[in-house]
This record gives C-alpha cells, structure tokens and sequence, in this order.
C-alpha cells in the first residue's frame, strides 16, 4: 500500500512540474510601458496583457528576452528623450516573465541612460548601449557582471545591430546623424558612417548584406552595404521611418512609419516598398514571431500592440499594452 502510495505521489509530483515547466515556457511578447516606469506581458494566444511588473520607477524603453524564454532584461534609461535633459539611468533590471517579478539588477557605477540590450547567440552575451559613456557594455547574464565595453566613436549611440555570426556591430547614432561600424571581438570600431543630419533605430539583413536605419529629416531609408561599408541606397517613404524588422526568410523589412499610422513593407529583393499596413496611432517598434507568420508593432499614442497577419498583410488584432509602449522583444516558444 506505501508503495503504491509513493507511486502516485510521484506521479502527481511529475505532473505538477511538468505543468509548472510548460506554463513557464509559454510564449509572451514583453513589452516596455515606458509611460508607467513598467514591463507589460502579453499573452499573445488570447491577445491580452496579463501583468504589468514595475521596473522601479524610472523609465525603461527596450527589452530583450533571453534565448530560453524565462527572463527579460530592461535597461532603465531615464525620463528624458535622446540627447535631452533628464535623468541618467545607471541600471538595469532583471525580471522573472512567469513570476512577474524582478529578480535581478546590475548597476553601473556612473549615469550612462543604458538603452538597447542585444543578446549575441554566439558568445552568450548581452550587449547594451551605454550613451554617454558612446560605448556598448558587455553584460555576462549569468553572472550580471559587467565585463567589458566597446568604444563606439560617437555620442548618442542609441540602438544597435549584430551581424548574425557575432562579428559586427552597427550602432545608430541619432545626434550626429551616423552609423559606427564595430569590431565585436576586437571590441574597437572599423568606421563611421555619415548618414544625415539625425537618424534613428537600426536594423541587419537575415544574410548580414545589409543594414537598414531611418533618415529623421526626410521621409526615407539608409540602406548600407555592409560588404564595403557604404551607404548604397536610399528608399523612399510615405513618412518618416522607425524602428524596423526583418522577416525570418529574409524577404522583408518591416519599418514602422509614426506620422502614418502605417507600417511600410520593403521587399528587400529590389529593395522598394511593396506595400503599407495601417496599424495604431504612432507605431515605434516591430517583433516578428519566429516563424515569420506574425508580427507585432508597439503603437505609442494609443497604448496598444497591433498583431498583423503576413501572409494577408492585415491587422488582425489591436492589444491593449499599457501607457506609451514602445520596446518589445518575443520571449519562449513559438505557438
């Protein structure tokens, strides 16, 4: 009878952290509510926001999800714009996506307004923009150490891009208007590219060919050549461009269009819009599932993320996503 006992209280037992361990791997879009200093999960089966966890009460603007799905990591930037007065954030907070908690903080030493974490599959490690420092930090997420920084030769080095074999860097240097090329493992920079009078955001092909980043004085986009390390092409646009994606099969780059309400489609195989997709008022950022059948746009003015069908080219839900959502990163498997 013990035995038999002892048996289904393990098989009860195997039940529940099966159970716990499937609820933990389920599939949540995160994104910053940088309205209200929070990190928003999404559950985006049912299209609903199920918690909202607070950062600490200054202003986080990106996230990223780490490669297993459990952990988001928010650089707390501060309540200023780029290149405007404000507070400097000096941290970054580590929170539990299934607990809803923070269960980890690095802290630099100085004010820094850390802005986009980037993990780099390769090396394991995390990459976060440190703007006035114009320097990307190295982050071990295991440990929360900081272990080493990568010049990057100009102020307001805001977001960045990593070529898919961890080698290149490309980070968007809104203020000055340019694109610092940077030696990952060399940790120094190769080049600077002059790109306008201010640009934003930065994107990287699926086959590392070309990097993508947005003109903030006229309506188009900057297409570099990242084999010479030239601009080689301008896109024109309806408005002004954003935050961008590409498509995981390397056919598209989703660039948002804030004044528009509007996504542009660019088909990157002669590198022209193909299309535009309305979304909700004042689109920042674009996710695109993993399968690249859907994609996800945070819409400022409105507080909501639009879910767009790609093979129809439709939106299909708008999610109410808190106050101001901006950054956003897919975090867990794939429904």
């Amino acid at each position: 009878m013990k035995s038999i006992r002892f048996s289904v209280f393990l098989s009860f037992l195997c039940f529940l952290v099966t159970r716990v361990s499937a609820q933990a791997q389920q599939a949540r879009l995160v994104v910053a509510e940088k309205g209200e200093q929070k990190l928003g999960i999404i559950d985006p089966a049912s299209g609903q926001l199920i918690a909202s966890v607070p950062e600490g009460g200054i202003t986080g603007h990106e996230v990223a999800a780490s490669p297993d799905g459990r952990l988001a990591y928010v650089p707390i930037y501060g309540n200023s714009g780029v290149g405007s007065p404000g507070t400097d954030g000096r941290a970054m907070v580590v929170i539990d996506i299934a607990a809803h908690k923070v269960v980890g903080h690095v802290d630099w030493d100085h004010g820094v307004r850390p802005h986009l974490p980037v993990f780099d599959d390769k090396d394991g490690m995390l990459y976060v923009t440190t703007e006035l420092d114009q320097s990307i930090t190295i982050i071990d997420p295991k440990t929360l150490k900081i272990v080493g920084s990568i010049p990057t030769g100009q102020p307001q080095s805001h977001m960045l891009a990593i070529s898919h074999d961890g080698r290149r860097g490309y980070t968007a240097n809104v203020g000055p208007g340019t694109v610092s090329v940077l030696d990952m493992r060399a940790r120094k920079v190769l080049k600077i590219i002059p790109i306008s009078g201010n640009t934003q955001r930065i994107a990287i092909s699926m086959d590392d060919k070309w990097v993508f980043t947005a003109d903030q004085t006229k309506p188009r986009m900057a297409v570099i050549d990242t084999s010479t390390d030239t601009l080689a092409k301008w896109v024109p646009l309806e408005g002004i461009g954003y935050g961008s994606a590409p498509t995981p099969d390397g056919r598209w780059l989703l660039m948002t269009q804030p004044d528009q309400n509007k996504i542009a489609v660019v088909d990157l195989k002669n590198l022209r819009v193909a299309r535009y997709v309305d979304v909700g008022n004042y689109p920042q950022a674009v996710v695109v599932r993993p399968d690249g059948r859907v994609a996800y746009v945070s819409c400022e003015h409105s507080g909501q993320v639009a879910e767009i069908d790609l093979a129809s080219w439709k939106t299909t839900k708008l999610i109410a996503a808190g106050k101001d959502p901006d950054g956003m990163a897919w975090a867990g498997r794939t429904p």
